[in-house]
Formats: C-alpha cells, sequence, structure tokens
C-alpha cells in the first residue's frame, strides 16, 4: 500500500513538474505591446505584414510572408533581417530612408528576438 501511494506522489510530482517547467515560451502579442519597437510595427509593417506578423494576401494578389513562422525563417541572421527591412526588395519597400539607423537596429532585434523567439 505504501508503494502504490508513492508511486501516485511521483506520478504527481513527475506531472506537475511537466506543467510548471513547459519550455514553449509565450507568444509575442503585438497589440497589446507598450514597446517602441512594436508601435513601429504597428505603424510601418502592419499594413503588409497584418497586426500580429503573420503575413496576408494583398488586394493585388502578392502574398506578404509571415514574419513568425515558415519560409522566412530561412533568414537567420541579423544582419540579413536588417539588410531586408532597410533595403527592402521582393515587393518590400526599403525602410532605409524612412526609420533612423537605430530604429532599424531596433526592428531587426525585434523580428528576430521578438516575433521568432530566437
Amino acid at each position: 500500500m505504501f508503494r502504490v501511494k508513492l508511486l501516485v506522489v511521483f506520478v504527481f510530482l513527475a506531472a506537475f513538474g511537466v506543467a510548471c517547467f513547459d519550455s514553449k515560451p509565450e507568444r509575442y502579442v503585438i497589440k497589446t505591446s507598450k514597446t517602441y519597437e512594436a508601435s513601429i510595427f504597428r505603424q510601418q509593417c502592419a499594413i503588409c505584414h497584418g497586426p500580429e506578423a503573420e503575413g496576408r494576401t494583398l488586394d493585388d494578389g502578392r502574398i506578404v510572408p509571415n514574419l513568425r513562422e515558415g519560409e522566412q525563417l530561412k533568414m537567420k541572421t541579423d544582419a540579413a533581417i536588417y539588410k531586408q527591412i532597410s533595403d527592402g526588395g521582393n515587393g518590400m519597400t526599403p525602410f532605409r530612408g524612412i526609420l533612423s539607423e537605430r530604429e532599424l537596429q531596433l526592428m531587426t532585434h525585434f523580428v528576430y528576438h521578438d516575433l521568432r523567439g530566437q
């Protein structure tokens, strides 16, 4: 009987441990974030990438990529993300003349770390 109780306690503690220490990070929510980067995203990027950066199809049929998952994750370095934001390309507007150097760096970090959780 003692072994059964001990087993029940062990199973309970194991289940509790798994529930408490789940390694999956919480998803960053842009629309409720008060950060400066989220504000820039809402003003400059959400019109094409969508309010939560999940991509969308524009009225002219062009598909704007999801910044959180999928094909765009192949752009694995900060430098590649910075280049895409600053120089544009593949249908994206270049933001070098719109955002300051500091803002370009902030947005690079925002996309790589906050949206992708890397």
